[in-house]
């Protein structure tokens, strides 16, 4: 059992980087649709490459989105709407008149038999307002539907022009009453019906829409049938027209019916294959080419979690309607891992991506074409993305690259540049713009896995930050000796194609631990007195040593990031505090070296390495006196041979021609720090 354990301890990381991948597998192969995939590519205006091609079975052929589409608004343009008829709106107008007529003509003042004739005419022009009604609202007129009055529970076709309007009342009172001779009386039957006309039709949207669908409902999404065994397409025939119908119609079919309760389990083993396939591909590419992001777990993680990321969304989006599948912004991916880590990562993992999502998205083929493309574009493109303008020139690169790929698909499926659909271009330009927001979510990126971006190196660069303003004031020959190390190694890192940003950051935070006691190091030493005089050897070597220890503690205080502080760790590696070690021998031979040894680690990078000899090199080179390009070429080559001969950078995966031309570039730029002025005439 304990040796159990002492295995599953030791082989952890492993063990979690298996877990990882089947997770992955299981979350992608969950996020696809659940259908079969049709064994069959094909592509209008294209032959047909495979053998003849005949019915599996009995199917309907389909009708397209376009088609249905002008059926539905045929069908539209035919509706038949319903309106409603109130009979107790009408039935209190009556009341209201009849109470009010009397009022009106004043009884007395009129003969009897004239008040009959005037009430009649009266309750004549009540009929003919309300015989078909007043619409409340107008209600736009049907192109070639029918127009039907609901009226106790019984709908009855009418003319839309037969419904009265409330500005209608008048003419109707007039022309009844010129009908009648009753012309004198208008002033008081206008008085009569002022404010006791009501519409009592209204507009019923309910039953209107209700109709609508069933018609809709009515639609065939089908045309015709094809029997089993009847040829569909034969070898060599180009696919348009027709046999794209039906096709199209075939691959519907048999994706539907492939995925039974039957098939279920055999077609999620060749999904899960295929997939495991892809990702075993890239553990495989970081364990061969990138062994020190395969042994880091959190590396391995952010990687795993973005492509899982992509596919999440990009499925999303085609469930939802896969004509906005190129909303995704997949070339997010590319650009985020090149910022992280390189350039050849970046592309590798974006093209086992879009394998991967070739099985969800319509048009593989052209899909994986115009990604591959683009990520290829990002890679090659994108470069210092701190830069602003850098990552709106890219993404404007990538939006063209884009377009134009579309339209050479458009002219191979159509013969022509007709019918573009704009709206296609409109989301690669939206896709644009979704690229933009890579920033802030590398900012995030940053936060949730502590990777470093070189937008956060810029950040730490900056002289006026609060850590390193602390150093020059407290340190200020030490904080001088930083600029001069990193102007050396960032030099040095430009020249053999090195991170240059990093290596220029780890410089400047490289000596933050003589914060802690600045007066101890001999550039902080503004007099004659040393206080390393008053301290035996063991004792100054012990300050000395501990100013790593207090670098690293102070970054971490500061949320210096783990990247930077590997300079703070590795910038001294292994070597010896050989003065004070020395003194130590004069007073006791027996004196150990480990007490005055450096705890490294030794450099394990090309930066960290470059800063090491930039170091050495600067702050031995305060003690040239009259130095020449002959005493410079020297004491160059002495120092960092002196550290390869200590084994300093065994581990740091730099070869002999990379430190020869470091050491070029510093014995150029001492020369011109120590470069001797003519001295002029007074």
């Amino acid at each position: 059992m304990r040796k159990f354990l002492d295995n599953l301890f030791k082989n952890q990381s492993l063990i979690y980087k298996y877990f990882l991948y089947v997770v992955s597998v299981i979350c992608i192969v969950f996020f696809f649709p659940k259908g079969g995939k049709f064994k069959y590519e094909f592509q209008k205006g294209k032959p047909w490459q495979y053998e003849n091609l005949y019915a599996p079975f009995d199917f309907s052929i389909k009708k397209g989105v376009d088609e249905i589409a002008i059926e539905q608004d045929e069908v539209r343009k035919k509706q038949d709407i319903y309106f409603r008829y109130n009979d107790s709106i009408q039935n209190a107008v009556y009341a209201d008149v009849e109470q009010n007529f009397s009022v009106i003509f004043e009884e007395g003042y009129f003969e009897t038999n004239e008040l009959s004739v005037l009430k009649s005419a009266s309750v004549d022009i009540l009929d003919s307002l309300y015989e078909f009604g007043i619409l409340q609202k107008t209600v736009s007129k049907p192109n070639g539907g029918q127009t039907y009055l609901l009226r106790n529970n019984e709908a009855k076709k009418v003319k839309y022009n037969q419904f009265l309007r409330l500005s209608q009342v008048n003419e109707v009172v007039a022309r009844i009453l010129s009908e009648k001779r009753l012309g004198d009386y208008s002033d008081f039957y206008e008085k009569l019906f002022f404010d006791l006309i009501q519409p009592n039709v209204s507009y019923d949207a309910v039953l209107s829409e209700r109709t609508l669908q069933d018609e809709l409902s009515k639609i065939s999404h089908t045309r015709g049938n094809v029997d089993e065994g009847k040829l569909i397409i034969a070898r060599g025939e180009v696919v348009e027209a027709e046999n794209l119908h039906i096709l199209n119609s075939l691959k519907s079919e048999y994706e539907s019916e492939l995925w039974t309760a039957h098939n279920y389990y055999y077609i999620l083993f060749g999904y899960t294959v295929l997939v495991a396939l892809v990702l075993i591909m890239l553990l495989l590419f970081l364990k061969k080419y990138r062994p020190d992001i395969f042994e880091h777990n959190t590396k391995v993680t952010f990687i795993f979690f973005n492509i899982l990321f992509m596919v999440f969304v990009t499925t999303m989006v085609v469930k939802y309607n896969e004509a906005f599948v190129f909303v995704v912004p997949l070339c997010i991916l590319p650009l985020i891992l090149k910022t992280f880590f390189d350039a050849r990562l970046g592309l590798f993992v974006h093209v086992l991506t879009i394998l991967i999502l070739g099985f969800v998205v319509p048009n593989s083929f052209e899909y994986i074409f115009l990604q591959i493309v683009a990520g290829i574009v990002t890679i090659l493109t994108v470069s210092e993305l701190y830069k602003r303008a850098n990552l709106f020139i890219s993404v404007g690169q990538i939006t063209l690259i884009y377009m134009v790929g579309y339209l050479a698909f458009h002219i191979i499926h159509e013969g022509n540049l007709d019918n573009i659909a704009w709206f296609a271009l409109g989301l690669f330009l939206l896709n644009g713009m979704i690229t933009l927001f890579v920033q802030p979510l590398i900012y995030v990126y940053e936060k949730l896995f502590g990777l470093v971006s070189d937008v956060s190196l810029l950040e730490l660069s900056d002289t006026n930050s609060k850590l390193l303003k602390e150093l020059s004031n407290k340190a200020p020959g030490t904080f001088h000796h930083s600029l001069q190390v990193a102007n050396l190694a960032e030099a040095a890192a430009n020249e053999i194609g090195a991170n240059a940003m990093l290596v220029r950051v780890g410089a400047l935070y490289h000596d933050i631990g003589k914060m802690s006691n600045p007066t101890y190091f001999t550039e902080n030493q503004i007099t004659n007195v040393n206080p390393h005089d008053e301290l035996s050897p063991a004792d100054s070597g012990k300050i000395i040593l501990d100013h790593v220890i207090n670098g690293i503690e102070i970054a971490k205080k500061n949320n210096i990031p783990d990247r930077v502080i590997d300079f703070i760790r590795s910038h001294h590696g292994t070597t010896l505090v050989y003065y004070f070690f020395k003194k130590q021998q004069e007073l006791d031979a027996d004196t150990s070296e480990e007490n005055f040894r450096y705890p490294g680690p030794i450099p394990f990078s090309k930066e960290t390495a470059i800063l090491m000899m930039a170091d050495s090199v600067e702050a031995a080179s305060k003690s040239l006196k009259n130095p020449t390009y002959i005493i410079i070429n020297d004491f160059v080559d002495k120092i960092i041979a002196g550290q390869m001969n200590a084994g300093q950078f065994l581990n740091a995966n730099i070869t002999f021609k990379e430190i020869e031309a470091i050491k070029k570039i510093f014995k150029q730029k001492l020369t011109n720090i120590y470069h001797l002025r003519v001295e002029y005439p007074e």
